[in-house]
């Protein structure tokens, strides 16, 4: 069994496969994410650890399941099954090139646009020949609430609402629609972008906030927010010729 682990900005999303089965999922923060990772490893019969990390944690934090696991770390050296055009690939978040490849091992032969929601909100583009050709960063649900509330004297910090309105008729319901349906806007904006007199197109949406905002959507998309993690099963079994 393999445990892959997504360092993020704020927490670590853990999961467990079997193969190609998700068996577990588990959030973490990163005041106990050592002693959490270790229940896992010690719950199931773990032979391979594999992390990708955006976060605070580097490969060293990882030295100590290695009596344990094989500690496999996604980085810029890895193999991944696309060509990468983007101007500074060294700068290309991992996390973004996991999701790349993982779009490319899942839905081959189409034109892929991965949405990753989560602390930003993330688009990445790869064509149907497997070039990765770029995409954008914007800020996620969050921020927008906690930068307005921040960065104001008396807007207050709200957490985040369904909503089926536009105009809002108090100050807190504009704020909602200020965020929802600016993402959504924002969204449905660089999908139009991105598809135009482009076919054999598919759009995966993903990370934290992903089924929140799938009910929003009128377009065709796909929501899978496990989507991060079963690519990095993926990729390692990539790299290891499987």
């Amino acid at each position: 069994m393999i445990l892959v682990i997504d360092v993020g900005n704020t927490q670590l999303k853990l999961g467990v496969f079997n193969n190609k089965v998700l068996t577990e999922k588990l959030l973490v923060f990163y005041n106990n994410w050592i002693e959490d990772t270790w229940k896992i490893i010690n719950k199931h019969p773990i032979k391979h650890l594999v992390v990708a990390s955006v976060g605070k944690l580097e490969k060293e934090s990882f030295a100590v399941f290695q009596e344990k696991v094989a500690v496999f770390f996604v980085n810029h050296q890895s193999r991944f099954p696309f060509q990468n055009l983007y101007k500074t690939p060294k700068t290309l978040g991992i996390d973004r090139m996991v999701l790349a490849a993982g779009a490319v091992f899942q839905y081959p032969k189409k034109n892929r646009l991965v949405i990753d929601a989560g602390t930003c909100i993330t688009y990445d583009f790869v064509d149907a020949e497997n070039n990765y050709l770029g995409g954008a960063i914007a800020p996620g649900v969050r921020l927008r609430y906690e930068v307005m509330h921040n960065f104001t004297a008396k807007l207050p910090l709200l957490s985040k609402q369904s909503i089926d309105f536009t105009i809002g008729n108090s100050t807190t319901n504009a704020m909602h629609s200020g965020v929802v349906n600016g993402i959504v806007f924002e969204i449905e904006g660089f999908i139009n972008s991105f598809c135009q007199n482009q076919e054999n197109f598919i759009i995966i949406l993903t990370g934290g906030d992903a089924e929140f905002l799938a009910k929003q959507f009128k377009n065709t998309i796909f929501a899978n927010e496990n989507f991060l993690l079963e690519s990095l099963n993926l990729i390692y079994r990539y790299n290891q010729n499987d």
